[in-house]
Formats: C-alpha cells, sequence, structure tokens
C-alpha cells in the first residue's frame, strides 16, 4: 500500500526524515532574512499528498568523463571516471550544471531511514523531465539509512541547472508485510552513506 502525507508526516518526526519539511515548498519566505526578504519561487520539495520530495545538496556533484583506453568498470569503478563540477550562484539560487548528453551524481541534502517494512521508489520531477533530466534512481530498501546518492542523465542537446538546496526527485513509500531480512541485519554495502557521492562498489 503506498502511504500518504499523515503517515510521513509521523514517521518523518520520529526521524524517518532529516531534516523534515511538513509542507510543499515553493517559494522562499519573504519574512526570512536570510532570504533578502524576495519571495524567490524554487523547484518545490517537501511534503505531498502521497510522497516527499527531498532535495539536492550543495555538498557535491560530480560528471562522468571520457577517459581514452578506459572503460567503466562496476566491479572496479575508478574516481578517476567522475569529476566534480563547481556549485554556482546567482538571482535564481545555487546550482551545479549537468552538460548536455552527460551523466552526472549528486547527494540528497536530507537523511532518510527507511522502516523494515516499507520501500521507498525514487522517481524524477516533472519540472526537471520537461528540460529532458532523466532522474536514474534505485530504490531504498527496507532497514536502508542514509544520504542517496542521485543519479541524472541530460538527454538534450543544452546544458541545464541542477539546482542544489532544492527539490530533485519524489520519494514514494510503500508498505508491505515486514522481511525476514532488511537491508540493514544483511549488512548491505551501501549502508549508512554520508551527505556525499558513494561510487559503486561490490
Amino acid at each position: 500500500m503506498i502511504k500518504n502525507d499523515a503517515w510521513i508526516h509521523k514517521m518523518a518526526t520520529a526521524g524517518m526524515i532529516h531534516p523534515f519539511q511538513p509542507s510543499l515548498v515553493r517559494h522562499l519566505d519573504p519574512s526570512d532574512p536570510s532570504d533578502g526578504g524576495l519571495a524567490q519561487a524554487v523547484i518545490s520539495y517537501g511534503l505531498s499528498s502521497y510522497g516527499y520530495d527531498i532535495r539536492l545538496s550543495p555538498a557535491e556533484f560530480r560528471i562522468f568523463r571520457h577517459i581514452p583506453g578506459t572503460v567503466v568498470d562496476p566491479k572496479r569503478f575508478s574516481p578517476d571516471n567522475l569529476e566534480p563540477t563547481a556549485l554556482r550562484t546567482d538571482d535564481s539560487g545555487s546550482y551545479f550544471i549537468l552538460p548536455a548528453h552527460s551523466y552526472g551524481l549528486g547527494v540528497a541534502l536530507e537523511k532518510i531511514a527507511v522502516p523494515n517494512n516499507i520501500s521507498v521508489i525514487c522517481i524524477g520531477k516533472s519540472t526537471y523531465a520537461r528540460c529532458g533530466i532523466i532522474a536514474n534512481l534505485t530504490p531504498a530498501e527496507a532497514g536502508w539509512r542514509g544520504h542517496l546518492t542521485l543519479e541524472f542523465s541530460n538527454s538534450s542537446s543544452a546544458d541545464c541547472r541542477i539546482y542544489a538546496n532544492e527539490g530533485v526527485v519524489q520519494l514514494i513509500f510503500f508498505e508491505g508485510e515486514p522481511c525476514q531480512v532488511s537491508y540493514d541485519t544483511r549488512q548491505g554495502k551501501y549502508q549508512d552513506q554520508g551527505e556525499q557521492v558513494t561510487l559503486a562498489r561490490v
């Protein structure tokens, strides 16, 4: 069964999502001095009817680069295949640039802790989909916790901004019968990821 906003709110305030925004934010608060007194539009994040929109962390974003004579190997992934990209800021906000026809990795600002009877599916936001950005995200299994590494493909022929501190993907929570072995109890290899891009592991 898909879980609704009331359940997400209850579980998030008990530690499932941190930091947690209990409503959908589309504009920054003009009364907040840190926002400069302006109601700046943002790509929405926070609690929605049947999901939660998480934000992209400003901590790190990496882009795949071609190294002549090498092949990317998921069993022996080389950090040299990824290069960091700078966080930029202007009147629209802080952002990374994902070049045309390229692939990048970022990390979620929020830390999540998935209950043992829940699986989380991550899906892309329509605002980015309309710009040619495909969010290629794997599920967060029962018992998983940490900051999700987020994967993005720019399928368009133009460079595109990916905004930090704003909504980037939506989490959908599905409840099932409690599993016998959770991600935590089997000591999954991506458990407790920090707020940084986590590379492929075997």
